[in-house]
């Protein structure tokens, strides 16, 4: 299953006309990126919950066919929490089933996860990083075998007893849904929400410490960013960009320098670059790297980027320096 179903409220002003997994990271929607990944671990019977402009989500993978899956969506009229959206879709999920988050970027090892999730007589399996900063983060505490004994929410490192940060990725077998709280009684509902709604730190992960039933910690070495703000949505692309996560970029990579030429019409370009399909670099326009321009972009004459994500569909009007910019179009899809 595939969360993508949230607001993405610190992605904002991208994220109020179009849902956090389709925000573009190398020319393709992160989302795009967690797809390909589950369909080259033979994870191919997807289903996504879907509740912020759905339609932008549909419209692009339709049935998943072009991407190596078969999609299915499950809509929700109001937001069912990090894990109510899952028992809402409890009838399409089998005995044994994996959740990530659509709006992560990551080249986890599903396969080695999947091999030591059915090696152990857990209920559930968890990955985790070890992180420099767990204030960032909730972390997982666990014991010589990786059961986890418990949890610390964004502790202060002076104060944290786990470095393993918990990824949001997780392998469950269906006895899951008997740990899920009843509806309407969920510890992290707040006023107004559904009664479905259900939350993995608040609601069910207690439920497995209180009943000491087996779960474990997946350590990965992989790379693994939840794109959560600005700054992560910059580093995660660069990131891309150099090839520090393994994912397929879209478009034309310049590693190097390019001189513009009038029959070329295009300036100087000073990579690693990516162009996207269809861009548009004005006469006399200077790119110094790392820079990603988006599909359909455009760069007026005489401007200036340095360290700039030009997302799909930009328009950056002639004569303009940007430096460290993240921009886009209002409604880009």
């Amino acid at each position: 299953m595939v969360l993508a179903a949230g607001l993405g409220t610190r992605l904002r002003p991208i994220t109020y006309e179009m849902p956090k997994p389709m925000v573009p990271v190398l020319n393709r929607p992160v989302m795009e990126h967690i797809v390909r990944l589950l369909a080259r671990h033979g994870f191919t019977e997807t289903i996504a919950n879907l509740h912020w402009f759905p339609e932008l989500i549909e419209g692009h993978f339709g049935d998943g066919s072009d991407f190596g899956v078969q999609l299915s969506y499950s809509p929700e009229e109001q937001l069912l929490g990090t894990s109510g959206g899952v028992r809402n879709a409890a009838g399409f999920l089998g005995d044994s089933f994996v959740v990530i988050s659509g709006d992560a970027l990551t080249d986890i090892d599903l396969t080695a996860m999947r091999e030591f999730h059915e090696s152990h007589d857990g209920v559930a399996t968890l990955a985790t990083k070890r992180v420099a900063d767990t204030s960032q983060f909730g972390v997982a505490i666990t014991g010589t075998d990786g059961r986890i004994q418990g949890f610390q929410e964004k502790p202060d490192p002076a104060e944290a007893l786990s470095d393993l940060a918990n990824c949001g990725i997780y392998m469950f077998r269906s006895e899951i849904f008997d740990f899920f709280p009843e509806p309407g009684t969920s510890k992290a509902a707040g006023p107004g929400d559904p009664a479905g709604f259900a939350d993995w730190a608040m609601d069910v992960f207690p439920a497995l410490l209180a009943a000491d039933l087996p779960f474990y910690s997946h350590e990965i070495d992989a790379y693994w960013n939840d794109i959560g703000n600005l700054e992560e949505l910059r580093t995660g692309t660069l990131d891309g960009l150099s090839g520090a996560v393994e994912i397929e970029r879209e478009g034309e990579l310049l590693d190097g320098f390019r001189s513009g030429t009038a029959a070329a019409d295009e300036g100087d370009l000073a990579g690693p670059v990516l162009l996207g399909a269809g861009c548009e670099i004005g006469d006399d326009v200077r790119i110094d790297g790392p820079a990603v321009i988006g599909d359909g972009a455009r760069v007026g004459a005489g401007s200036r980027l340095r360290e700039v994500i030009v997302l799909p569909g930009a328009e950056i009007p002639a004569a303009t320096v940007l430096i460290g910019a993240i921009a886009a179009r209002r409604g880009v899809s």
